[in-house]
């Protein structure tokens, strides 16, 4: 037992993932990440599930949208299947240990671990003076987030897992720094056919809500005639299909493709190339559209009876912040109580 906190059986085994409510979901966050928290909620696993809001200002927010976002993004869990009975929801705000712990892993961390953070270097880029300190001090937080829980897992894109290997880091330095066996030393989980989802338009990048072009991703409050619409035009190659996955190298937006396949039907790459090998796209497009149909469209419609009902949302994350508040407080004052704060 780690010391000091008291712990379930759940403690052995507990999951927390966040996601910024800084623009719509797309299908890269649904295959990446929705999808797999809705199908883990069942394994009797603790899992805690975070809007980070606090992360998504660490570059400017307008205040109203911030807000919706944050409903939208809440929304998206549900609808996705996440049972906020099942699970812990709630946004990040309204757990004041988020920021206290991050303070306290501020004077952990090392100036030169935050600027090796490949993260950082992309958003601030040649620009860093005039970034903000909360996007520099991002990892810290993002480490507050996961040990205020004493998360043992947590599911990552590959573009985060450099964040889980700080938290690491830090958890490590300050159970060696206080001498205790406080922290645990959380595991990043990257798994499935379509961690990564890359654009429609361009199969070397990845599918975001930043691009500026609407076609390149398809966003989970999208219709059936959109999500259709955007799989027909998606960028193709003229060669047909391959039989073995071997065959999709050097073809970016057919591996994409096949990929979101897969995902979507819980099968893998090589289960599909078995069945569509030697087909034309124009065979395929129509499959993949059809699946994408029936699978997203009940979440855009679930996503958009939640937002007609803004009261439920709240009221769901405020359950959920209480129900975090009750992990967190004990380990907040643990943590105080070994840096020798008075409490």
């Amino acid at each position: 037992m780690t010391e000091g906190v008291q712990t379930s059986p759940a403690f052995a085994h507990r999951v927390f993932s966040g996601i910024q409510p800084s623009g719509g979901l797309t299908l890269g966050n649904y295959l990446g990440a929705l999808k797999r928290f809705a199908q883990s909620q069942n394994t009797g696993v603790q899992s805690i599930y975070c809007m980070v809001d606090m992360h998504a200002i660490t570059v400017w927010q307008d205040p109203a949208t911030l807000t919706r976002a944050t409903r939208e993004l809440c929304a998206g869990f549900i609808a996705s299947g996440i049972d906020p009975e099942k699970s812990i929801l709630f946004n990040q705000s309204q757990v004041a240990g988020h920021a206290q712990l991050a303070w306290v892993f501020n004077c952990v961390a090392r100036m030169g671990w935050m600027q090796r953070m490949t993260q950082w270097k992309d958003k601030a880029g040649k620009n860093q003076q005039n970034a903000s300190l909360g996007l520099f001090a991002y990892p810290a937080l993002m480490a507050a987030d996961i040990l205020l829980y004493h998360a043992t897992h947590v599911p990552v894109g590959e573009d985060q897992k450099q964040h889980v290997e700080l938290t690491r880091d830090i958890a490590i330095k300050f159970n060696h720094d206080f001498g205790v066996d406080f922290f645990p030393i959380p595991e990043p989980v990257i798994e499935g056919a379509a961690t990564r989802v890359m654009s429609l338009r361009d199969g070397s990048k990845k599918m975001s809500k930043s691009d500026p072009s609407d076609m390149a991703r398809i966003n989970m409050t999208d219709d059936a005639d959109a999500i259709a619409s955007k799989i027909r035009k998606a960028k193709t190659d003229p060669e047909a299909l391959p039989s073995e996955a071997e065959g999709l190298e050097g073809r970016a937006e057919a591996r994409n493709l096949v990929r979101i396949y897969a995902a979507l039907s819980d099968t893998t790459v090589d289960d599909v190339l078995r069945d569509v090998g030697g087909r034309q796209f124009s065979e395929f497009k129509p499959m993949l559209s059809d699946l994408a149909v029936a699978k997203l469209s009940p979440i855009s419609v679930e996503m958009a009876r939640l937002m007609e009902n803004p009261s439920e949302i709240d009221a769901i994350l405020a359950r959920g912040a209480e129900r975090a508040r009750e992990i967190a407080t004990p380990v907040i004052d643990r943590t105080l109580e070994i840096v020798g704060m008075v409490r």
